[in-house]
C-alpha cells in the first residue's frame, strides 16, 4: 500500500470508528442492550437472493457462518426488550457483483430489534441514528471529511417514502440504483411483495401480499442503506410461509422449536457497516473502507 493510501485509510478508519462509537452510545440512551454476534449457528437467514451456504463440520454436526442474525434477535427478545449487535457476515454472493463497488462477502451489520415495536418505530429511531451519526462526523472529523474532499448535510426528516409498486412502474427492474441516483436524500421504499422477501418478514394482516417491510436508500448512487420491518411470530404463520417459500421446514427445525414455544412481535433491522462508512466519506468503492476487504471473486486476507 501507498503512503497516501495509507493515510487515506487512516482518514476512513477515523469515520469509521466514529460512526460504530455514535451508533452504540446513541443506543444505549435508548436503553438497547448490547448482545455477543452469533458467528456459527444451525440456522441462518435464508436470504432472497443467489448465496452460497458455508457450512463447517464442528463436533460431528453441520453448522453456518451466520448470514445475518435475523432469528437470533428474535429469540433474544424473549429475554430483552431492545438488542443491538455488531454482527459479522459471510455472504458468497454471485461472481457479477464484484464491479459493483457496493458488495462485500465479508461485512459488519449494526444489527437491531425490538420487542412489540411496529415498523414506523424502527424507520423513525433509523432517521434519529443516521442523523447523529452526521452531525457527529461533521463536528469530531472535520480534518478528516476536509481530506476526502466531502462535504456533508444533515438529511430532513422524516425521509420521504415510496412504495415498492410505484418506484417499479417508475423505474423498472433497475429502480433501486435509480432512485438513489436521482435524490439528493436517503429514501424509503415501503410495501414489499411478499414473494420478493423471506419468510419471516410479516404480511401486512389487513393487505395480504404486502409486507410490513422497508429498505433505506442512500442518494448520490450509493444505493441500498438497510433492510427491516416487521417479523413473523406466530407459529402457524411462519409455516405457511416458509412453505409458500418452497423451503423446507427441517432447514429451520432449531428455530421452529422455539417457535412453537413462543416469539414475540418485533420489528428491526441491519444496516451495513461499511456501506455506510463508503457514503459518509464519499467513497468511489466499498474496499476503500476496510483494511481487509474481501471482494466477490477475489482472493483477500
Amino acid at each position: 500500500m501507498k503512503s497516501k493510501d495509507i493515510e487515506k485509510m487512516k482518514v476512513v478508519l477515523k469515520i469509521q470508528s466514529e460512526i460504530r462509537k455514535v451508533l452504540g452510545e446513541e443506543l444505549r440512551k435508548k436503553d438497547f442492550i448490547e448482545i455477543s454476534p452469533v458467528i456459527l449457528s444451525p440456522i441462518t437467514d435464508p436470504l432472497n437472493h443467489p448465496i452460497l451456504p458455508v457450512n463447517i463440520n464442528c463436533y460431528g454436526k453441520n453448522y453456518n457462518l451466520t448470514q445475518s442474525m435475523i432469528f437470533h434477535k428474535q429469540i433474544a427478545l424473549r429475554t430483552l426488550e431492545k438488542i443491538f449487535v455488531f454482527s459479522p457476515n459471510v455472504r458468497l454472493e454471485p461472481l457479477e457483483k464484484n464491479d459493483t463497488g457496493r458488495h462485500l462477502f465479508e461485512f459488519t451489520q449494526l444489527d437491531l430489534e425490538i420487542k412489540n415495536a411496529k415498523r414506523e418505530d424502527v424507520m423513525k429511531l433509523c432517521e434519529e441514528l443516521l442523523i447523529s451519526v452526521i452531525k457527529s462526523v461533521k463536528k469530531n472529523c472535520k480534518k478528516e471529511l476536509r481530506m476526502l474532499g466531502r462535504e456533508l448535510t444533515v438529511p430532513k426528516t422524516p425521509f420521504k417514502q415510496i412504495t415498492y409498486e410505484e418506484t417499479y412502474q417508475r423505474y423498472g427492474e433497475e429502480f433501486e440504483q435509480m432512485i438513489s441516483k436521482t435524490h439528493k436524500e436517503p429514501i424509503w421504499i415501503v410495501d414489499i411483495p411478499l414473494m420478493n422477501r423471506e419468510f419471516y418478514d410479516r404480511e401486512d394482516p389487513k393487505r395480504p401480499g404486502v409486507l410490513r417491510d422497508m429498505d433505506l436508500i442512500y442518494p448520490e448512487g450509493y444505493g441500498e442503506a438497510l433492510s427491516g420491518g416487521e417479523r413473523e411470530y406466530e407459529y402457524n404463520r411462519i409455516i405457511q410461509r416458509i412453505l409458500k417459500k418452497r423451503q423446507k421446514l427441517s432447514q429451520f427445525k432449531e428455530y421452529l422449536t422455539i417457535a412453537k414455544e413462543n416469539l414475540p412481535p418485533s420489528a428491526g433491522f441491519g444496516i451495513g457497516i461499511e456501506r455506510l462508512t463508503r457514503y459518509i466519506c464519499g467513497l468511489k468503492r466499498i474496499e476503500e473502507v476496510s483494511l481487509f476487504p474481501k471482494i466477490p471473486g477475489k482472493y483477500g486476507i
